[in-house]
């Protein structure tokens, strides 16, 4: 019987994901939405088929150690350092306040202190899936405008792996009443052994494993060198370090990152990653009960206010006072003004150390769903503002104050905006061609 519900799980979360992705797909939305109402569709909480939730948790549990370990395999350093002057202090000020933002929703509504900061750090952090489609579809990635996003989306993504590796040692410091500062230390301890060690032994050990099985010319056995790679470190971290998995994964994919293979094990192993990712996603929606939105408007409301808000508001005024162009201030703030699944991973996690109840995953699926639709609606309005800003001249000049020349000037050549005279030009698009052209957009 549990084989049975495992397919029956996989099938029917799968069937109705692709459906509904493709259905979004078409409306010219996220993917993302499709998944999540897929996952209501077949939670507990509507008619028709229902499936196992647990399994699909378990299940989801790989999807979440595999979109870590991209998240590792496709950070570059460079990007962060070419746009550090603004993108640093800005995801700093922007988590920070929508952070408090997000509490004092909770906390307005009873909540405790614990929850609501989690569940304002769960709404300070956007999605990368999302920031991209949507940079890219507007031609802005490898603009001034899409390093600046690329960049805080880096710092955001950061400062979550460090929440994910301190939210149990302080939930369990509350808990178990041992000293923060010891707690703190011992986790401190823990997390430097397993960077050591994975930078030690993991840039030396793993590259000569990658040749060995490269030389084979077995795509399979490479594929599933990569997997073991991203699942053994994820699990020897929590067996060994007593650190979260997800850290384990992201350490694991800047190593394979860093070596010769980054390119390969992207184009074989990761669509891997992306089939559970959407059963990750299927998981977090069938948490949604619709019913529970209607009895808790406010904390919906709040939280979507938090994100289509609060947070672009920050990021407006700090790219703009550090004296960038209004354009650019605007379209970072629009692009960021989303979330998704990092925040559903800080949600996981505060259910499962009892600081979020069903209450916030509810506002947090509702909130994420609200952003990702309404965030190519919102950068569609980008244009009309700067003609509108054209017609009345001296606000344009106001706001387009002394520009300074901005760090993506001095960025290596790699990171600069596309040079239409250096171009790649990929004849044939077949399953190879479609592979060529994906890799050069994904590492341009």
């Amino acid at each position: 019987m549990h084989a049975y519900d495992l397919i029956l799980t996989l099938s029917g979360g799968l069937a109705a994901a692709l459906v509904l992705g493709f259905i979004t797909q078409r409306l010219g939305l996220s993917p993302i939405v499709g998944y999540l109402l897929a996952g209501t569709l077949v939670g507990p909480h509507t008619p028709g088929f229902v499936a196992n939730a647990q399994l699909a948790e378990q299940l989801a549990e790989i999807g979440v150690i595999l979109l870590m370990f991209g998240v590792g395999l496709q950070f570059r350093i460079e990007e962060l350092l070419a746009v550090r002057r603004v993108a640093v202090p800005g995801a700093v000020a922007q988590s920070a306040v929508a952070t408090l933002l997000g509490a004092l929703v909770a906390r307005a509504l009873g909540w405790d202190w614990s929850g609501g900061l989690v569940f304002g750090m769960a709404l300070a952090v956007a999605s990368t899936v999302v920031l991209v489609r949507v940079l890219s579809d507007n031609n802005d990635l490898h603009t001034q405008a899409g390093h600046i996003a690329v960049g805080w989306l880096v710092v955001e993504d950061l400062f979550t792996v460090v929440a994910l590796v301190l939210l149990p040692a302080l939930v369990g410091t509350a808990t178990s009443g041992t000293p923060l500062w010891m707690t703190l230390g011992l986790t401190a301890l823990k997390v430097t052994s397993l960077v050591a060690f994975t930078a030690i032994v993991g840039t030396r050990v793993i590259p000569r494993v990658l040749d060995y099985v490269a030389d084979t010319r077995s795509r399979e056995l490479f594929t599933l060198t990569v997997l073991v790679i991203a699942l053994g470190i994820a699990v020897g971290s929590a067996l060994i370090f007593s650190v979260s998995m997800a850290l384990g994964a992201f350490l694991a994919g800047m190593v394979v990152g860093r070596s010769e293979y980054s390119l390969r094990a992207a184009s074989e192993a990761l669509p891997m990653r992306d089939a559970f990712a959407v059963l990750f996603f299927v998981s977090v929606g069938m948490l949604l009960d619709p019913n529970a939105l209607v009895a808790s408007p406010g904390l919906v409301i709040g939280a979507v206010g938090v994100v289509l808000i609060g947070k672009p508001l920050v990021a407006l005024v700090l790219v703009w006072a550090m004296k960038y162009p209004f354009r650019t201030a605007l379209t970072v703030a629009i692009a960021l003004a989303q979330i998704g699944e990092f925040s559903f991973i800080l949600a996981t996690i505060g259910r499962d150390l009892g600081v979020l109840t069903s209450e916030a995953t509810n506002a947090l699926v509702a909130a994420s769903i609200a952003s990702i639709i309404l965030n190519p609606l919102a950068y569609r309005t980008i244009r009309p503002i700067e003609r509108w800003l054209d017609g009345h001249p001296r606000l344009r000049a106001l706001l387009n104050r002394e520009t300074m020349i901005p760090s993506e000037m001095t960025a290596p050549a790699a990171l600069r905006a596309s040079d239409p005279a250096h171009r790649a030009v990929v004849i044939g698009f077949g399953p190879t061609g479609r592979a060529v052209v994906r890799l050069l957009r994904d590492n341009e």
